[in-house]
């Protein structure tokens, strides 16, 4: 088990306050927390904090409050925005809803489908990526927003894609085609992840029509990402294997050889 997922495991299972707990103003625990008392209140309205013990006209804090300040940063750092995290949190706080399990089940179905991630790199080391330099071939990698200058170094926004586009050079295909021609395929690809994790959504609500529990969701999802990316790859190839039977019976690939130096 992780050690995130331990501590919120902790923090859903604390004790309730007992009478001789700390209790705190809501600048008090501002101070304590390092959250601003408007930022506070913010969470109390989302339903992402408890309400405090009213007193008179004083609001009280507990430990629990301070505690949970600390889980919703952490979920923030997860990436979920604050009415997912209200959200969340109610239902965690009405009993429907083990946090624990959910934040196993949140770790499965982020993980990476690419998996890759962009990397900072010396000019040595982009060097060795893209299988040396050639004049002006860095100049035109910004150009094409494959790759950012950054001081002495170079971010590289997907170094898989980099690597695709330089071996198409390689076999003859300008970085310009060859990068138009992956803006094609992501501007399609996003489309159809778009509309596919909609629709797995939608079918996951009730568990794929099998899976009975949070563990067995994450089980389908995890098959989903190798299984589907095998699917895309072969739909594709079968496309493709249409649409240039397409090019040669038409007629359209006998204009393709053309001589050395002739004009397009």
């Amino acid at each position: 088990m992780s050690a995130g997922l331990a501590d919120a495991e902790l923090l859903v299972e604390a004790p309730p306050m007992a009478k001789e707990e700390k209790e705190y103003t809501i600048d008090e625990l501002a101070a304590l927390s390092g959250v601003p008392s408007r930022t506070i209140r913010f969470y109390q309205s989302a339903g992402a904090l408890q309400k405090p013990q009213i007193r008179g006209r004083v609001a009280f804090y507990s430990d629990l409050h301070l505690e949970r300040l600390k889980l919703v940063a952490d979920l923030q750092d997860r990436g979920l925005r604050m009415k997912a995290i209200g959200e969340l949190l109610g239902q965690v706080d009405r009993g429907e809803l083990d946090l624990g399990e959910w934040l196993g089940f949140e770790q499965q179905l982020g993980a990476s489908w690419a998996n890759e991630s962009p990397k900072l790199l010396t000019e040595a080391e982009l060097d060795e990526l893209i299988g040396g330099r050639r004049p002006g071939v860095l100049a035109r990698l910004v150009r094409l927003d494959l790759i950012d200058r950054q001081g002495e170094a170079f971010l590289v926004k997907s170094p898989g894609l980099l690597q695709v586009v330089m071996r198409l050079e390689v076999a003859g295909i300008e970085l310009e085609v060859a990068a138009d021609g992956i803006a094609i395929l992501k501007k399609h690809a996003a489309r159809a992840a778009s509309d596919l994790a909609d629709f797995y959504y939608k079918r996951a609500r009730d568990g794929f029509g099998r899976a009975a529990s949070t563990e067995e969701l994450g089980q389908a999802f995890a098959a989903l990402r190798p299984l589907s990316q095998e699917a895309l790859r072969i739909l594709f190839g079968q496309e493709m294997d249409g649409a240039m039977r397409e090019l040669i019976e038409s007629g359209k690939a006998a204009a393709l050889p053309r001589k050395r130096g002739s004009k397009r």
